[in-house]
């Protein structure tokens, strides 16, 4: 398991019962998290008196409860965000990416050039925001308007609104398909695809039966020399080996390289041990 354990602006205080007490900068925040099966005991202070809380709805959704402000910012190293509470728990950044940030950023300032990275699913743009940091030039794309806004909000706040970035809103499969016609090519390729999703126009998307598919064609816009090949997974069913199965078949079958697959998480300062935050699987060259 590879570990963000690097971050100051946010602390997984504790997790038990099925939720998180997290630390978003000055705010405590309680969300929840099917990964918490256990029950250890909620010692500290903070489980009582955390700034917000999300309530989970039986007819599905939620809402929060608390004090916290509209937004706010947090930092990782050079990096920041602006967080607040969304719906469906969500608070427009997932810490645990932080380790991966890392490891582009190294492999980006590694290569002489600028490298070309390609951010599907890309959400508020944490990946983006990195590998622009590291000197990339990044195509961002996501089916949300909102979300997309957000990114350019963050790299902003980071000193980033001049870097080449270039944001496009749209269905990442046909996106892709696009691009493949016009020709162009990436060094480097992120996905990050939720589990089920809808596209600008109404696209359906499910992760297990669109994944295969995704990564095949994605595969074509690699370069002649390329960097790297990231898939972010947060399916329960979805293993980092059965995402691994894939590149290998589809990149390293006919790339060379090799292949690096397994679970992140995050550090939990009360208990020491290490919470389950999902899968990334990595094409390196």
């Amino acid at each position: 398991m590879r570990i963000s354990d690097k971050w100051r602006d946010y602390e997984l205080l504790d997790c038990s019962g099925g939720e998180r007490l997290e630390r978003w900068g000055k705010y405590i925040l309680i969300r929840p998290d099917p990964q918490v099966i256990w029950n250890t005991p909620r010692t500290r202070a903070e489980w009582r008196r955390a700034d917000g809380v999300y309530h989970r709805s039986e007819k599905g959704g939620g809402s929060w409860s608390g004090t916290l402000p509209e937004r706010w910012e947090i930092g990782y190293g050079n990096l920041r965000f602006g967080v607040h509470p969304m719906g469906f728990k969500h608070t427009g950044l997932f810490p645990e990416q932080a380790v991966n940030w890392e490891r582009m950023a190294e492999l980006i300032r590694g290569r002489r050039g600028t490298a070309t990275v390609l951010n599907l699913f890309a959400y508020t743009g944490g990946a983006t925001a990195a590998c622009a940091e590291a000197g990339a030039a990044v195509c961002h794309v996501d089916a949300s308007r909102g979300m997309t806004e957000q990114a350019k909000e963050n790299l902003k706040l980071s000193g980033l609104e001049d870097a080449p970035v270039r944001y496009i809103v749209d269905d990442c499969r046909k996106f892709v398909g696009r691009e493949i016609r016009r020709g162009h090519k990436y060094d480097g390729i992120i996905m990050d695809p939720p589990s089920y999703g809808r596209g600008p126009s109404g696209e359906v998307w499910h992760l297990e039966d669109s994944i295969h598919e995704l990564i095949s064609l994605s595969a074509e816009l690699l370069s002649d020399k390329p960097l790297f090949f990231l898939v972010n997974s947060y399916t329960t069913g979805l293993s980092p080996m059965a995402i691994e199965y894939i590149m290998k078949v589809e990149i390293e079958s006919k790339r060379g390289g090799h292949l690096d697959s397994g679970e992140i998480g995050l550090p939990v300062s009360e208990t020491g041990g290490v919470l389950p935050c999902g899968a990334s699987a990595w094409w390196l060259s």
